[in-house]
């Protein structure tokens, strides 16, 4: 390669028209999926504090916010419950009834969204009254057991409607039983997105506020099944395990402070999503709040990382604002 003065990178870079050219990552509204919070009632409309711009939604509400989302071409939306304390049990025995809230949530946006994917948590958490993702004897999260639970769990989504079953609860091998317990419901189109790679972190924080589980999961922590934040290649063992089983699209969670693994893992072949996870999302609102950032600005820049770094789609609070943006030509990064 030829070196300066022959060479200047600077001249790709003069222009809109050639930076448009040379481009090697681009954002699209096919990238984005939006993560909505559903509660009980009807016309209910609750700001979540440590979230700004996000609200927990009645059903009735959600179905038309995800109708508009629908309308600026949003791809697909994940649909994460809020329980009332007096539903939930020990054992989140709510989460297979196939009236509670997901089920019905689903079939509502079935009928007036029928062009958009529905992703459903496959997960404990926001059904069990100490918090955890799986079935607790004696202090201990019991994986075997926890695992019957979300088989249940998905074939009750899946019948229910819902497309993308998701576990994001972490016990070993939950995929292989979930798709087997979905093919013999005679769900097999039912597909699978393995939150493959989820770890014990921090900026969960504000998401827990919205759902509902931080104060009943109080000092406890879910370090004996999320992942270790200091491991990476054991992110690799994670991921083609749940392939084996029979994932078809892996997730890495979170987001911004993980892309090297959502690098790593989406050069395994199969879709890789990324999550920008509450704490990515309450960060920069935070800051733009004091003035030190430009919030559409890193939003728009920490999107096009997700994508640079080998993200098929992202998960983010702010799906329905950059699509907004994205369709007007506002889209800054």
């Amino acid at each position: 390669m030829s070196a300066f003065p022959q060479t200047r990178l600077r001249r790709n870079r003069q222009t809109p028209w050639s930076r448009r050219l040379v481009r090697e990552s681009a954002v699209s509204v096919d990238d984005l999926i939006w993560p909505i919070f559903v509660v009980e009632g009807r016309g209910v409309e609750q700001p979540v504090p440590s979230m700004p711009g996000v609200c927990r939604l009645s059903v009735d509400v959600a179905v038309e916010r995800v109708q508009e989302a629908a309308s600026l071409g949003i791809p697909a939306v994940a649909v994460f419950p809020v329980l009332d304390p007096a539903e939930k049990t020990p054992g989140g025995e709510r989460a297979w009834d196939r009236d509670n809230l997901v089920c019905r949530a689903v079939r509502a946006l079935r009928a007036a969204a029928p062009g958009v994917g529905l992703i459903c948590d496959v997960a404990l958490d926001p059904f069990t009254t100490h918090g955890q993702d799986g079935i607790v004897r004696d202090g201990v999260i019991l994986n075997d057991e926890t695992i019957e639970a979300l088989r249940l769990q998905a074939v009750c989504q899946a019948a229910a409607g819902c497309q993308i079953v998701a576990p994001s609860d972490m016990m070993d091998g939950r995929i292989g039983a979930v798709r087997a317990a979905l093919d013999a419901a005679n769900l097999p189109d039912t597909q699978i997105l393995s939150y493959a790679a989820k770890y014990a972190s921090a900026f969960y924080g504000p998401f827990r506020d919205a759902v509902g589980s931080k104060a009943a999961l109080g000092a406890a922590d879910k370090r004996t099944y999320q992942m270790d934040p200091g491991n990476s290649d054991e992110a690799l063992r994670e991921v083609q395990l749940d392939i084996d089983e029979g994932a078809d699209m892996v997730m890495v969670k979170p987001g911004m402070p993980y892309l090297d693994i959502v690098r790593r893992v989406s050069g395994l072949g199969v879709p890789t999503f990324a999550y920008q996870v509450s704490g990515e999302y309450s960060m920069m609102h935070a800051a733009a709040q004091q003035g030190w950032l430009d919030l559409p600005k890193v939003r728009d820049e920490s999107i096009m990382a997700f994508k640079r770094a080998g993200a098929a789609a992202v998960l983010t609070y702010f799906a329905v604002e950059l699509a907004r943006d994205l369709r007007a030509g506002r889209f800054s990064a």
